[in-house]
């Protein structure tokens, strides 16, 4: 007769079954683990994909963005009044933007500077849209409008009374006293949204080119105002301020030392 002990012992055969049942589970686990990581791998790479075919594609959209492209079918809004019959026609060149922004160029060279990329004067009327960006500083641009490397800084010049009002000077930063080189200027104005801007290169001394600023913002006269009331208003009572032209320049134009502080709105 067996005693209990015996009769509640593992066999070998029991044991091994139990063995293998264990390494079957442990393998069956492994298996499970290395899918799983494997699928989150996956979802990892696939996720990384995405994203650089989303950076591409935002790259595509901005690349292909419309800007500003010529409008050769506009009509020119502003021109200046000529001082004499000689005066030769400036070129005028109109840009236009998808948001609504529109550009208009004059652009005059010297007799001895028949190359149309180095202008004497430029003059551009810039009606904002909705393109305008508010954060972007208002002399933006203004360096390479007048013919200098995007990173030249530019300081102020003073200022010049116009029948628009006061508008700031600037020039190269750097630039001694005395010297005549070429000033840019600007002029800001809320409502409409409106910016003058440009720069001239004419005359022998720092007053000849100041009073050649003043003389070609109090020349320019507006076509057409199109469906901007606002915009004839504005040049209604610009006109009633309208000075005359002293080639030799103005001492009264000056409101301030050459780097006269700016305030308020320009």
């Amino acid at each position: 007769m067996q005693s209990p002990e015996a009769s509640t012992a593992a066999t070998p055969t029991q044991i091994h079954l139990a063995l293998a049942n264990f390494a079957d589970e442990v393998v069956g686990t492994l298996a499970r683990l290395f899918a799983y990581v494997g699928t989150l791998a996956l979802f990892a790479i696939l996720a990384l994909a995405g994203l650089g075919q989303l950076s591409d594609l935002r790259d595509d959209e901005a690349a292909s963005k419309p800007g500003w492209a010529v409008a050769d079918r506009s009509h020119p809004a502003f021109a200046l009044s000529r001082l004499d019959s000689t005066e030769k026609t400036a070129s005028y060149t109109i840009f236009r933007h998808p948001e609504g922004g529109r550009r208009d160029v004059m652009r005059w060279t010297g007799e001895a500077d028949k190359r149309a990329d180095r202008p004497l004067a430029e003059l551009e009327i810039y009606r904002e849209g909705s393109e305008f960006d508010v954060t972007r500083p208002a002399t933006a641009g203004l360096a390479v409008q007048m013919g200098l490397g995007e990173a030249t800084a530019l300081e102020q010049a003073g200022l010049i009374d116009t029948k628009f009002g006061p508008v700031a000077l600037f020039r190269p930063t750097g630039t001694a006293d005395g010297t005549p080189a070429c000033l840019g200027y600007l002029k800001r104005n809320e409502e409409p949204g409106l910016q003058i801007s440009g720069f001239s290169c004419q005359g022998d001394t720092m007053p000849a080119r100041r009073a050649a600023i003043a003389c070609t913002l109090n020349r320019m006269t507006l076509l057409a105002s199109g469906n901007e009331p606002k915009l004839a208003e504005l040049f209604a009572h610009a006109e009633l301020k309208r000075r005359s032209c002293d080639a030799a320049g103005s001492g009264d134009w000056l409101l301030g030392a050459a780097n006269a502080q700016l305030r308020g709105a320009l």
